[in-house]
């Protein structure tokens, strides 16, 4: 640490706010939340606004207002962590307008991986916290008072509390995240993640399913579960149920009329998995499952443990357990020593799949990857090279995209309501089973509701359509 940086002070994390009543007065506080990065990061910020609730905090959209500042932040790529940077440029100069009643605080992947290097960085940094040390935001905020804090320990299983607060903001929603698990077990060599977030760690289903009954409670539709490696669930829990059972479970709470999952690692998605897909009405037809190359070389140097056939076989046995499966990617091109044909390999695949969807980026070296020993032995992909690969692929991604919703056209499809749309006065929008965000005209009282949609346009990432008569 830089002589010049604050004296931190690590906190034992504080136990969560249980049901607790809000300040005597109401909120009488206010907290402006920024997430950058995963459905993770997501679920935690929600998480930090539930639990800040019982300490008198009430959400606000207005940065400027805030009495607390948390940016929650991802390293999984560069970009999202170059956002930081610019982002707490802003909140520093709230801090110097409000005279320093502001705190500012760093949460997430980022502050997990830079600690109190952050601290030394910025002298008007106040709190800098991992993922672990979500349920003692309010305590943290306490102290950061007095001295600079930092919070990036992992704690061990038996330490470790999931938060069974509610997002205020959820209960407002038509669909809502809910953790299953935390970390990964996976040595994935691109993959930032177990340095970040640490070991993988099931919580207790019981918890899962208080969650989401009590979501469903509030008028929440749509569950989506979500953890690292949502396959693995419960596998180091003797007794505990597997994520098949799980979805089982939640399909039979009363109000769950939709559930998806993410992210799901090839190796492990099961046989009882795919029978869920013939089994529950529930379970979406939509699934995101990164394959990230096409290429049984770059998939062996990733360390992913499955090939590019026993991909095509999964895929294979999803969409004949549901027919209408809708499925999209992650996809890293410029990987170190990717070739020309490695490239031509993951375009085939797409072409041999037709994903939906994709979300592809260009290789991004991170710290504590062991791909970084790859770089050290000159193996690098030039950036050009890397960024044709990119420009090439998601060309014809967004071709494919708009030729699989043209196939929709004329269908009648079942949207569930989300809300108004951003765009056009009197309509609205939601989503279909397969996720595809439809736009129609509509009363905003249908919010909640599944209603069928006969589908007039397709567009490369949304659909038009209108109420039969």
């Amino acid at each position: 640490m830089a002589d010049h940086a604050p004296l931190a002070r690590t906190l034992p994390l504080a136990a969560p706010i249980e049901g607790g009543p809000l300040a005597a007065n109401g909120p009488t506080k206010r907290v402006f939340v920024r997430t950058f990065g995963c459905q993770m990061n997501d679920y935690d910020s929600g998480k930090l606004r539930a639990i800040l609730a019982r300490d008198g905090y009430a959400p606000t959209d207005e940065m400027s207002e805030a009495d607390l500042i948390i940016v929650n932040t991802c390293s999984v790529r560069e970009k999202p962590e170059q956002k930081l940077h610019s982002f707490l440029g802003e909140a520093f100069a709230v801090k110097r307008r409000r005279k320093s009643l502001t705190t500012v605080a760093v949460a997430g992947c980022v502050a997990q991986q830079e600690g109190e290097r952050l601290l030394a960085r910025y002298r008007e940094l106040d709190l800098v916290f991992g993922p672990d040390a979500v349920p003692g935001i309010v305590r943290m905020v306490e102290a950061s008072k007095k001295a600079p804090v930092v919070d990036t320990q992992f704690l061990d299983a038996e330490d470790y509390v999931f938060s069974s607060e509610v997002d205020p903001m959820a209960q407002a929603r038509v669909s809502a995240f809910v953790t299953i698990q935390k970390g990964c077990d996976n040595k994935c060599t691109f993959c930032i993640v177990p340095f970040t977030r640490g070991p993988e760690l099931s919580r207790p289903s019981a918890e899962i399913l208080a969650e989401v009954r009590a979501l469903a409670d509030s008028g929440v539709r749509e569950i989506t579960l979500i953890g690292q490696n949502v396959n693995s669930y419960g596998l180091k829990v003797p007794g505990e149920k597997t994520f098949a059972e799980l979805l089982y479970a939640v399909a039979a709470l009363p109000g769950v009329e939709r559930i998806r999952y993410t992210t799901s690692h090839p190796r492990d998605m099961g046989e009882d998995v795919v029978q869920a897909y013939r089994d529950l009405p529930q379970l979406t037809s939509q699934l995101h499952l990164p394959v990230q190359s096409g290429s049984d070389r770059v998939l062996r140097r990733m360390k992913r443990f499955y090939t590019r056939d026993r991909y095509l076989q999964l895929v294979d046995a999803l969409v004949g357990a549901r027919p209408d499966l809708s499925l999209s990617t992650d996809i890293i091109v410029g990987f170190p020593g990717e070739t020309d044909e490695d490239f031509a390999e993951t375009l085939s695949l797409l072409e041999r799949l037709r994903f939906h969807a994709s979300f592809s980026f260009k290789y991004s070296a991170r710290p504590n990857t062991a791909a970084l020993k790859l770089l050290e032995r000159e193996e690098t992909v030039p950036d050009e090279v890397a960024q044709e690969r990119l420009l090439a692929f998601q060309s014809r991604q967004r071709v494919i995209s708009l030729e699989e919703n043209q196939r929709l056209e004329g269908q009648r499809l079942d949207v569930l309501v989300e809300g108004p749309s951003r765009h056009d006065e009197g309509v609205i929008c939601g989503r279909t089973s397969g996720f595809k965000m439809v736009n129609f005209p509509g009363d905003i009282s249908l919010v909640g509701q599944i209603v069928p949609v006969v589908i007039t346009r397709a567009f490369t990432n949304s659909l038009r359509g209108e109420r039969p008569a």
